[in-house]
């Protein structure tokens, strides 16, 4: 095990699901006030008609989306908002900062996460150190922030 001042408690698996409802509330509003924009300046209904619009809104979710995870994990915060408010930080396996890189490994990973009837997800409940899939296929860990 790494010696790191994160290692006397794994996040468990609630705790990362309410940390994951608060960042869907908090990702969902600024995209919303984000494509409501840009469908506006893009021209609103006329654009709806050829399809192009929800080609330009699906790939501007996908942007922030990945942004807001990557940039907030590998933070000095290690954490989005939503894991923050509930005391959780992202670590790689030594218990050190995630890279951009890594976590957006660990973005792109939650994909099959979810693709497999959200098993991915669950397995943090039962796995040994808590993890998700995503988190063993980035190698990364979460901690419960304040022990150690």
């Amino acid at each position: 095990m790494p010696t790191t001042k994160y290692d006397a408690k794994y996040g468990g698996f609630w705790n990362r699901f309410v940390a994951c409802l608060i960042d869907l509330v908090l990702i969902g509003v600024i995209i919303f006030i984000v494509v409501d924009v840009v469908y506006h300046v893009l021209g609103g209904s006329d654009i709806v008609a050829g399809g192009t619009i929800e080609n330009v809104l699906s790939f501007l979710f996908l942007i922030l989306d990945w942004l807001y995870f990557a940039i907030m994990e590998s933070s000095a915060k290690q954490g989005t908002l939503g894991k923050m408010a509930v005391g959780l930080v992202v670590t790689d396996k030594r218990g050190k900062r995630l890279t951009f890189g890594r976590a957006t490994g660990r973005y792109f990973a939650k994909w099959i996460s979810g693709k497999i009837l959200i098993i991915g997800y669950i397995m943090a409940a039962f796995t040994e150190k808590k993890q998700a899939l995503h988190d063993i296929i980035a190698g990364t860990m979460v901690y419960q922030r304040g022990h150690g």
